[in-house]
Parts: C-alpha cells; sequence; structure tokens
C-alpha cells in the first residue's frame, strides 16, 4: 500500500503478510480523499478510523495534517503494526485495541469524520450506522463513512445521503440526521 498524497505523499507501507486484513485499494483511497478533499480542512478536523487493519486510511488523514485522529482495531497484530508504523511516521495517532462497534457503544466524544471498513461478511453493518447516528457520534457537518462489498445496500438506512462505488469497493455515506433535516 502507499500513501496518496500529503507530507508522505507516495511513502509505501509493507505490512505483514499474516495480518487478518483487506486494505482500501489505492484507487478506491485516492478517489475516497478526493471527494472529501473539497468538504473537509484535514488539519481541523477530528477522525475515528474504525476497523484499522493495517492503518492505511490512518495514515493517509495523518499525511494530510489531520493531529486528532483515532485508529480502532480488534486486533493485537493490526494494533502493534499500526503503532510501529506511527511511531515511525511520527504520525502522533491514538491508536486502541478494542471491538469497533463496543468502542463506538462507549464512545464519549463526536468526531467531525467516522471511517469504517469492517470485514465484508460483518454482520453489523446496520448496527453501527444506527449507533454512530443514534448516540450522536458526528458533529455538525460530519459524516461517516462504511466501506463495503457490493451485496450490502445500506442506501435505506436513515441518515444516508451517497454511494460511491470504484471497482469492487463501495462508499456509503451518511450524516447527521439534523444536518439532513436541515438541508430539507
Amino acid at each position: 500500500m502507499r500513501i496518496v498524497s500529503g507530507k508522505w505523499r507516495s511513502k509505501r507501507i509493507f505490512a505483514p503478510k499474516n495480518l487478518p486484513t483487506r486494505p482500501t485499494t489505492d484507487f478506491a483511497k485516492e478517489s475516497l480523499f478526493n471527494i472529501l478533499n473539497n468538504r473537509f480542512d484535514f488539519e481541523a478536523i477530528r477522525v475515528l478510523d474504525l476497523f484499522s487493519g493495517t492503518g492505511n486510511i490512518s495514515y493517509e488523514f495523518a499525511s494530510r495534517g489531520t493531529v486528532d485522529l483515532t485508529a480502532v482495531d480488534q486486533n493485537r497484530n493490526c494494533i502493534r503494526f499500526i503503532t510501529e508504523t506511527s511511531e515511525s511516521l511520527d504520525a502522533g495517532m491514538h491508536i486502541v485495541q478494542a471491538d469497533a462497534l463496543q468502542y463506538v457503544r462507549r464512545a464519549s466524544t463526536s468526531f467531525d469524520l467516522i471511517f469504517a471498513d469492517p470485514p465484508y461478511d460483518w454482520e453489523h453493518y446496520e448496527d453501527l450506522a444506527k449507533t454512530i447516528l443514534d448516540l450522536g457520534l458526528l458533529r455538525e457537518g460530519g459524516e461517516a463513512i462504511l466501506e463495503h462489498s457490493d451485496q450490502t445496500d445500506l442506501s435505506h438506512l436513515p441518515g444516508f445521503f451517497a454511494h460511491r462505488r470504484y471497482g469492487h469497493v463501495n462508499f456509503s455515506f451518511f450524516s447527521r440526521l439534523q444536518d439532513l433535516a436541515q438541508e430539507d
């Protein structure tokens, strides 16, 4: 994997092959960040990266100047790799080993952007999206983005406002229900 843009642009990061991950493709990641670049000032936002895996998305945010960044993954080896990589980059990320859904249910702060990349066969996509919105974890103007396969459709959920597909990678975008009501 490589960092697409920012201060570490084109830097390649080599994750151990034994990590139970499916990193977001560079093509999909670059497309996603092109969208986000027009919506957010990366240096001024608080980001939560759930199911961080290799830390691929977190490094991209950090490279673009995000300093308030939390990466959450349940796997001990993933957390170890993210910690080592973050330290070598001097990224200053907050790294948490936890079940992502439990972390969200217990979160006591809100975020400008929440990105989640669960395993494609995970059965709790809807629970995660609803929990993020129901517990008010998005700040005003904030967004949650869930990466998923073609077999998952989240467009019927409250807060959903957009879907983007890049190859086999799909992103569903959600915003606070209050933000959607203000647009009407």
